[in-house]
């Protein structure tokens, strides 16, 4: 017996003095109404109406249990409704995860501008370079760079990430700017230390249809995309940096690409969630929201005309 669905006929026909006008208001056959107090009769062991052919009336223990369960009836109903309502509507917490590498310098400027957007919803965010599936990081949304994320999710692809080796305009006034990749070898280069495995990361470069890795001394290694652009922008060296840090530099002229014909594409940044049938309307609102505004977004890339422009230069 559904315990909650029998009390609430047992209210309703209380309520209504009527067994047919509970089952109308319930969308149930008289008979199932009928029935359905009768098993909880018996499951409580107790008669809860008198019944005549004309009347229907409470007994002593059906008053009691009807004076009991109608308020919490009362609050479930309406708890069950704001449930339903929040499916409609744009508010509530949106819990989302991403690496730190891509935080600040490619989503939170777009986190802003969602929730300039959308007030009512407020967003959680955490930072975690490790993989998270949605369900162990209690998330809705998940963003991703590099091989589509597993785990069961939806994943979309946004931008692709490009390796592209940089140096600030300051460093090759000083010590000039290599043409080949072995002339790398005679630079001071910053490197990236993997946050999980504590490696260092090996330079990746397109040779014809090939991709060639190749370890690179460092002069400074860090394990943070952010920093490791900080310390080129500074002229400390020469860095092969992730598109999506190194395009805003670029296009502001604070970066110079360097050997572009051996730029390599490493995975894309992905936003992954869950079936969209059990979704809430604020996270398919900020899905939307986000697919708008980054999928191929050249703020982040090189297209193949610009790439093909800087290597015939």
């Amino acid at each position: 017996m559904n315990d909650i669905r029998a009390i609430t006929v047992f209210v309703r026909t209380a309520t209504l003095g009527s067994l047919r006008r509970a089952a109308i208001d319930q969308g149930i056959s008289p008979q199932a109404a009928s029935q359905s107090v009768i098993q909880l009769e018996k499951s409580l062991g107790v008669r809860l109406f008198h019944r005549t052919t004309r009347k229907l009336s409470l007994t002593e223990e059906g008053q009691r249990l009807f004076d009991s369960v109608k308020p919490a009836l009362a609050i479930l109903s309406s708890s069950l409704d704001e449930a339903r309502r929040s499916k409609d509507e744009v508010n509530g917490i949106l819990r989302i995860n991403a690496p730190q590498s891509l935080g600040l310098s490619v989503l939170w400027q777009f986190f802003e501008l969602f929730h300039q957007s959308h007030p009512k919803v407020q967003l959680d965010i955490q930072l975690d370079d490790q993989f998270t599936d949605l369900v162990s990081g209690r998330a809705d949304v998940g963003f991703r760079g590099g091989p589509p994320p597993s785990g069961g999710s939806i994943a979309r692809r946004l931008v692709p990430i490009q390796l592209i080796v940089c140096a600030s305009p300051d460093y090759i006034q000083r010590h000039g700017a290599p043409r080949t990749i072995d002339e790398l070898s005679q630079h001071s280069c910053t490197g990236y230390r993997w946050a999980n495995t504590g490696k260092v990361a090996q330079w990746q470069f397109q040779i014809g249809d090939e991709i060639v890795h190749r370890d690179i001394p460092a002069v400074i290694c860090v394990n943070d995309t952010a920093m490791e652009t900080r310390a080129v922008l500074s002229g400390l060296g020469i860095g092969q940096l992730g598109s999506f840090e190194a395009m805003p530099h670029i296009r502001s002229g604070r970066l110079v690409p360097l050997l572009m014909q051996h730029v390599s594409e490493c995975g894309a940044i992905y936003i992954y969630y869950g079936h969209r049938a059990e979704q809430s309307l604020r996270v398919r609102t900020f899905i939307d929201f986000m697919i708008e505004k980054l999928a191929d977004n050249r703020a982040f890339f090189l297209d193949s005309s610009e790439l093909a422009a800087s290597i015939t230069r």
